[in-house]
């Protein structure tokens, strides 16, 4: 019978490297998740760009979002319009017409725009007043998940309560149909 203390000893924890466990390892790998998801989004994603507090607060607040989409000289379009919206994971999402300005910027390549975000009634009649609220310019894309659209139309049945429901109907039918579009601006400078 062999002596115990000259037997090779079976460890309860395999070794990768150099004293590198298993246990270590996924001990180690947690702290930088935790860490990750801990750190100021502006770290975790190259090019994310924080917004401010007061626009962060009127993006919460405010029934509408102003949008000029710039041309590729950075100069803002002639077209303007006031919309509503949903903020969702630090953009804002806009539900339009797939043959409205908005769109048709988006698809023809014009994927950067201006955002104001306050209330200034229809911009029309707004004049220049709205330039004097907090804004951003943001990269739009189309987007198509159904998971935003559900979320959409949660947050505007709440936000919208007053006139959702001569508007809901229309919404849904033109997510069905593709005749209306969902747009996401993602910040990318103030």
């Amino acid at each position: 019978m062999a002596d115990r203390d000259t037997q090779p000893r079976a460890s309860t924890q395999t070794e990768f490297h150099r004293g590198v466990t298993r246990r270590g390892l996924l001990i180690g790998s947690g702290a930088l998740a935790g860490a990750w998801l801990l750190a100021p989004r502006a770290l975790r994603a190259a090019g994310d760009y924080a917004l401010d507090a007061t626009t962060v607060e009127a993006l919460r607040t405010s029934p509408l979002v102003y949008i000029s989409p710039l041309l590729r000289s950075g100069a803002e379009s002639r077209c303007h319009g006031e919309v509503w919206f949903f903020f969702d994971r630090g953009g804002v999402v806009i539900f339009t017409a797939r043959d409205r300005w908005k769109a048709r910027a988006v698809e023809a390549g014009r994927d950067r725009a201006r955002l104001w975000v306050g209330d200034f009634g229809p911009v029309g009649r707004a004049g220049d007043r709205f330039r004097s609220a907090p804004s951003f310019e943001a990269r739009a894309e189309i987007e198509t998940r159904v998971d935003v659209f559900e979320r959409l139309m949660s947050t505007f049945a709440i936000r919208y309560a007053d006139e959702w429901s001569r508007w809901q109907p229309r919404f849904q039918q033109g997510f069905e149909d593709g005749s209306r579009v969902m747009i996401r601006y993602t910040p990318i400078g103030a």
